[in-house]
């Protein structure tokens, strides 16, 4: 039965592949879905909380709307609030006009999907600066949800070939690499991301900062899966078909790329579906330390710093947010490679298991 067929039969893994196709489609279309751009300030609006959209005004139906928030200042804390100003509407208008952007990084336009006639929209409030939350989440997922794909790429593919070389060839290779493995897992992972991020400059500009962070979770991810490999391929050398393909003078190394490696094919995409959410906390961990993605870029782990403190946390309980989008999609991958498993495995009717 087809993957996706044997996939749809679980709910939990068909709800995960259509939550993740919302999250990466909501990365690639982010300019065009967030209402403003990831920089932009509201400094009038700082702090603000999510505005609850309405349809009824005065007992007439207009449409989408939000009320406009009054800010008042707290004369003994001085804490900001935020009150609504009923008295006027601020109608939400779709496929309007505002901040240009390149369209899936190709095309300008200044096309958005909805925004705010008359006044700012915040569906999800703003942070300390005034600045859209909703805009930085979309910005956040295009940082956060990327470097998954591009790390395991990385790692999978440095991890696949040592651990295939080294299983296949054996002798003093295969203990060296061996060994090898074994101090890197005998590490903890976070202090060893801690200490690998601390080695990229803080001047460097935010491209080279993501990539420094892709490269120093891809270092750390490859052993792991590097040593599996091994056990698959040595399982693997000694069937029939392989001393087959020896006996009539077959190259080494085309047995082991076209006979051997695909044999593991299936344990390789499940394997890297599920170390795909190791990658997104790993990226979190480390911007919400301050040692991944810094500013003008924004990444979920980046916009968590802000909710640091149990105080901001009390009066703006939205900044957690982003949160709730590192548990929803490592999650979901975690119930996608759950149910890639059952399905990719021969012995499996395609049932899940408990």
């Amino acid at each position: 039965m087809h993957v996706l067929g044997r996939i749809s039969k679980t709910s939990a893994g068909l709800a995960s592949l259509v939550l993740l196709g919302l999250l990466y489609l909501g990365a690639l279309f982010a300019g065009f879905l967030a209402p403003y751009g990831q920089a932009t300030q509201f400094p009038q609006y700082a702090y603000a909380p999510p505005q609850r959209v309405r349809l009824w005004h005065e007992g007439r139906w207009v449409g989408p709307f939000v009320y406009p928030l009054q800010r008042q200042r707290d004369p003994v804390t001085f804490i900001s609030t935020y009150a609504e100003d009923r008295s006027r509407i601020v109608p939400i208008r779709l496929f309007v006009q505002g901040e240009p952007y390149r369209l899936l990084g190709l095309v300008r336009t200044d096309l958005h999907l909805f925004g705010g006639e008359g006044g700012p929209v915040f569906l999800l409030g703003t942070d300390r600066y005034g600045r859209d939350l909703l805009s930085r989440l979309l910005a956040g997922a295009q940082v956060s949800l990327s470097v998954g794909p591009i790390g395991i790429l990385i790692s999978f593919t440095l991890g696949t070939l040592i651990g295939a070389w080294s299983g296949y060839y054996g002798g003093h290779l295969d203990t060296l690499v061996q060994r090898t493995i074994e101090v890197l897992l005998s590490f903890p992972r976070l202090p060893i991301l801690l200490a690998m991020g601390t080695i990229v400059p803080p001047w460097w500009p935010s491209t080279h900062v993501y990539i420094g962070v892709i490269a120093i979770l891809s270092l750390v991810g490859w052993a792991d899966l590097a040593r599996v490999v091994r056990g698959q391929v040595l399982a693997v050398r000694g069937l029939d078909y392989v001393t087959a393909a020896r006996a009539v003078g077959v190259p080494e190394p085309q047995i082991l790329l076209r006979h051997v490696l695909p044999n593991v094919t299936s344990y390789l995409i499940v394997s890297a579906t599920l170390a795909l959410p190791g990658y997104i906390l790993g990226e979190s961990a480390l911007s919400f330390l301050g040692l991944g993605v810094k500013e003008p870029m924004a990444s979920w782990g980046l916009l968590l710093k802000d909710a640091q403190s149990l105080e901001v946390l009390s009066l703006y309980p939205w900044l957690l947010t982003p949160a709730l989008f590192i548990v929803v999609s490592a999650m979901a991958f975690y119930f996608l490679g759950d149910a890639l498993r059952d399905a990719l495995d021969v012995q499996s009717d395609g049932t899940h298991r408990a």
